[in-house]
């Protein structure tokens, strides 16, 4: 069971203690979840063994077993004797004394100062996906785009055998209406690939383009949450990382690659079969990472909320302004 705090407030804004030995089973919780989830490929990682699956999460978002597996409450809440051990050495903690308990919090402000432009620009692309209905359809072609016309030789995940051949993947693309809406898909297509799409993207139109049915976007709310540091709940970032590990196993089945040596089944979505597979998962995906969006932006809000007022501090806000 996890752990509650002790202490309501309507306002909230309003800090809260944690108890020491509540806080600590949140912890270990949170530590047996992530070694549930991670011990296969640390081991891997330790024999020397690619998985073209799982690596992918910690390689191409470049985080760490270690950074999911350390533990945050987010900001507003007080660790009851936390400035007593390891954490007081942790970045963005600062020592305080609530309702006569001293301990750790998560500093706003240190996190916001750090975070910078980058949370900023995170939140904008994660409100605009939001906001939009899923659009289902792209059949996961991008990775069929990123060998659309290549050689033997320019095969992107090279060590990973093809399940077709190359002129087979060409037909594929050039019989299909590629859909991607993710900027970091879409510039990893072959130059000849990249007039094919119904769409041309580029990092200043992400937010434009970006839709909750994209495989790539949910998987991005993980290192959106990794980004905000102390500023995340661990329980957000743990299930962000969960729902990362879904989608791409979806997102390499329904590639042109043979993972048989990894006992993963193709979707194949050159074919009607396939392609109904692979729509059936996204409307569910839709589901799952919208409720995962609403957690990110609420981390944000409370993040903004519990800073330093802006005219205190110089600095910009996070949430954008509402009038109403």
């Amino acid at each position: 069971m996890t752990p509650q705090t002790v202490t309501t407030r309507t306002d909230p804004r309003s800090p809260v203690v944690l108890p020491e030995d509540l806080w600590r089973d949140r912890e270990q919780h949170h530590h047996a979840a992530v070694d549930e989830l991670t011990s296969d490929h640390l081991r891997r990682r330790q024999n020397g063994t690619p998985h073209p699956v799982i690596d992918f999460l910690f390689t191409y978002y470049r985080t760490s077993v270690g950074t999911v597996r350390r533990w945050h409450p987010g900001p507003g809440v007080l660790l009851e004797n936390a400035h007593l051990t390891e954490r007081r050495q942790w970045r963005h903690y600062r020592q305080a004394t609530l309702y006569g308990r001293t301990g750790l919090i998560v500093d706003p402000d240190s996190v916001i100062a750090r975070g910078g432009a980058r949370l900023q620009r995170t939140r904008e692309v994660v409100e605009a996906t939001t906001s939009r209905p899923g659009a289902t359809g792209c059949f996961g072609l991008h990775e069929w785009a990123m060998l659309y016309r290549t050689t033997r030789d320019e095969v992107r995940h090279g060590q990973v055998p093809l399940r077709l051949t190359h002129e087979q993947i060409d037909e594929v693309v050039r019989s299909s209406r590629l859909r991607c809406t993710h900027f970091d898909a879409f510039r990893f297509f072959t130059p000849p690939a990249e007039p094919r799409n119904e769409n041309r993207l580029s990092r200043d139109v992400q937010a434009k383009f970006e839709q909750p049915a994209c495989l790539h976007a949910g998987m991005d709310i993980y290192a959106h949450t990794a980004a905000m540091e102390a500023g995340a709940p661990g329980e957000l970032l743990l299930d962000a990382l969960r729902a990362a590990f879904s989608a791409r196993e979806i997102d390499m089945r329904s590639s042109p690659y043979d993972l048989s040596q990894w006992g993963l089944a193709p979707i194949p979505v050159e074919t009607p079969e396939g392609r109904a597979e692979f729509v059936a998962f996204q409307r569910r995906w839709v589901t799952r990472t919208q409720a995962l969006r609403a957690r990110y932006l609420e981390a944000m809000d409370r993040l903004d909320s519990l800073a330093t007022s802006d005219a205190d501090s110089g600095r910009r806000p996070l949430a954008p302004a509402h009038t109403g």
